[in-house]
């Protein structure tokens, strides 16, 4: 099957930000040391009000789940997975089970021919404050173009296709690895060049209306119209959220129920991050 890949030209600085949709981001609460590379975040399903999150390169292959205030209340060790530089988590219902999937997807320095991504049933929250989380699905993952950095992972609710988003180029990409998935090697399609610059997190909604992508400085927002697929919504010119920065933030999602969105950050120099909601008008 044959993608066409689009090319758009929006000055992205002439995109003009406007307060009406959300209200200024509410901090609920500070993460603890243990998340001091905080790098991703997906509003659980099976745990209505909580959180998944994970850390970046080089720590332990868990995911941990917070609270609202941004307590953790379960952390989840993965015994067939490694944590070489995991950026991203999402979750996704298939065939009336939800999922979670962690992308080890970062590659700072372009050095890795493969990224991997592993998908386990999302854990229900019960007294023990660890699991022990055997039954993993890997993808392996191929870019097109050659090796490349990337840190965004989405997944379409209305189709469960698979979007991953490049960082470092001037103008970055947007790939496609449609459902179901392969068991073999999946060699992603390029469907669309983006005249953004380090993007670092995107979300769609539950109800696969709307679409948030992140940089270190901005917050960029779509909402669909009509018969309007991924690339033919991202074509479009975004609306530009106000947006608190944050030290390094990492890691946005929308709220379960779309009354708003959070956002979560590294916490450099021992600035230790804070959960925050924006709350929709």
């Amino acid at each position: 099957m044959r993608f066409i890949c689009f090319v758009f030209i929006v000055l992205v600085g002439c995109t003009k930000p406007k307060a009406t949709l959300f209200k200024n981001g509410e901090p609920l609460g500070k993460v603890s040391k243990r998340l001091e590379e905080a790098s991703g975040l997906a509003a659980s399903i099976n745990n209505p009000g909580y959180f998944w999150t994970i850390n970046d390169s080089g720590n332990p292959a868990e995911v941990f789940l917070l609270d609202d205030h941004a307590n953790i209340k379960l952390v989840c060790q993965l015994t067939r997975a490694t944590n070489r530089d995991w950026e991203e988590i999402r979750i996704a219902s298939d065939s009336d089970k939800n999922y979670l999937y962690v992308a080890d997807i970062g590659d700072n320095r372009a050095e890795y021919d493969l990224k991997f991504i592993y998908r386990f049933e999302e854990p229900v929250l019960a007294k023990a404050k660890k699991l022990i989380i055997e039954n993993i699905d890997t993808l392996i993952i191929k870019m097109p173009d050659g090796k490349r950095d990337t840190e965004s992972l989405m997944i379409d609710p209305l189709t469960h296709d698979l979007y991953v988003l490049s960082k470092r180029e001037d103008s970055i990409g947007l790939y496609l690895s449609r459902y179901p998935f392969s068991k073999d090697t999946l060699v992603l399609d390029k469907i669309l060049t983006m005249p953004f610059h380090n993007i670092v997190s995107g979300d769609i909604s539950a109800d696969g209306q709307e679409i948030l992508l992140k940089t270190y400085d901005e917050i960029y927002y779509w909402k669909r119209s009509v018969n309007d697929n991924i690339s033919e919504l991202l074509i479009k010119e975004p609306i530009e959220l106000p947006y608190r920065r944050e030290k390094q933030g990492e890691a946005i999602t929308w709220a379960l129920d779309g009354s708003g969105f959070y956002t979560l950050s590294e916490s450099p120099e021992g600035h230790w991050a804070q959960l925050m909601f924006y709350k929709r008008k």
